[in-house]
């Protein structure tokens, strides 16, 4: 079958075949020009207060997907062993426990019950 097709107000005449679609008479187009991408301004980098670099000082345990925290295992100050569950992540409807990758001590909880992630948002923070 044939159709009549308008694309940037150019008539094309396509012709559909077992559901493909075949342009003809395409000789002629070009697309229309881009314009030039503007660069955004540059913001300076901000400085973090002393106070908020030592509460964020420790490794950061990230989410390894997005989902939704079902429960926190853990509290801040808490002694952790390697292998010990930190946190429930609900992901795809399973059940996930994030577990500490080594021995340490609990510095921060980011996190709450409910929280939605995204896949590398910090969880806990590691001392």
């Amino acid at each position: 079958m044939k159709y009549n097709v308008t694309l940037n107000g150019k008539v094309y005449e396509v012709e559909v075949e077992r559901g493909e679609a075949i342009l003809v008479n395409v000789s002629d187009y070009a697309p229309p020009a881009a314009a030039a991408p503007v660069a955004a301004p540059v913001a300076a980098p901000v400085q973090a207060a002393p106070a908020a670099a030592s509460a964020l000082a420790g490794e950061a345990i990230k989410a390894p997907m997005p989902g939704v925290v079902l429960s926190v295992k853990v509290t801040a100050g808490e002694a952790v062993k390697a292998g010990q569950a930190l946190i429930i992540l609900e992901a795809m409807k399973m059940e996930n426990e994030i577990v500490a990758p080594r021995d340490g001590t609990v510095s921060q909880v980011v996190v709450a019950k409910g929280t939605a992630v995204e896949a590398g948002a910090p969880l806990v923070t590691l001392a």
